[in-house]
């Protein structure tokens, strides 16, 4: 298995409250992995962990062959490490396509090279409104630019943080096609999420937080078929 992150040992926090505890998690290459878990599980924390805006108090984040763990967000990012926020960080003042050109990067070897053309291909929402403000866009759009914006930096790993919450149906669909497209160019996700049946119908591998512990890995298919697994850490 070609292993693209690798977490070990990670303890991590805020101030003096501990959130994660003692994290192994691997993303294998080429693959989509769900983080889930309830609300306040850590999914967050241990996502700003991997990229950087959380230092982690001990354990290693193992990325393109780098222990990025305590590095500036900014040096994660170039190696190729995307990330998505929960609050859809967008200009509202910018048009779609001046949003893109925002994150735009080189082309990294070995990486999809993504264009706004063919981000609006992935996105046919955006290439509809290719020249509207970011602040006259609704949350499902926002959410969509964020997405391409943050793939416009080519990145090898995309860490997703719950992209299907406050959604309408259609463009939680519309989002988990783009995620399964993603997978088939080429590029490892982790997607954060308390929707499982969104992180069903994308993920091939699954991983359950539950009081910043890591409690199950596994198949996603297995998971599925694990009723009392789904019942102990993720029904409400």
């Amino acid at each position: 298995m070609n292993v693209l992150l690798h977490v070990q040992g990670l303890d991590a926090g805020y101030g003096q409250a501990q959130v994660l505890r003692g994290i192994e998690l691997t993303l294998p290459a080429g693959q989509v992995t769900a983080l889930l878990g309830r609300n306040g599980a850590g999914k967050s924390t241990l996502i700003k962990s991997m990229i950087g805006l959380v230092r982690p108090r001990t354990g290693t984040v193992r990325f393109a062959a780098h222990d990025v763990a305590g590095w500036e967000p900014y040096r994660i990012a170039r190696l190729g490490l995307g990330y998505v926020p929960e609050e859809r960080r967008i200009f509202t003042d910018l048009t779609v396509r001046e949003n893109l050109e925002v994150g735009r990067q080189p082309a990294r070897a070995g990486r999809p090279a993504w264009t706004p053309e063919r981000l609006f291909t992935l996105f046919p929402n955006l290439g509809a409104m290719q020249d509207r403000r970011g602040g006259m866009m609704s949350g499902g759009e926002q959410q969509m630019l964020t997405i391409a914006r943050t793939l416009m930096g080519n990145p090898a790993l995309l860490l997703l943080d719950e992209p299907s919450e406050g959604l309408a149906p259609v463009i939680v669909a519309q989002m988990a096609a783009a995620i399964r497209a993603l997978r088939t160019e080429g590029v490892t996700v982790l997607v954060a999420e308390q929707n499982l049946h969104f992180a069903a119908g994308v993920a091939d591998q699954a991983a359950i937080l539950e009081t910043g512990r890591l409690v199950w890995t596994g198949g996603m298919k297995a998971l599925l078929s694990d009723h009392a697994t789904r019942a102990r850490y993720l029904e409400l």
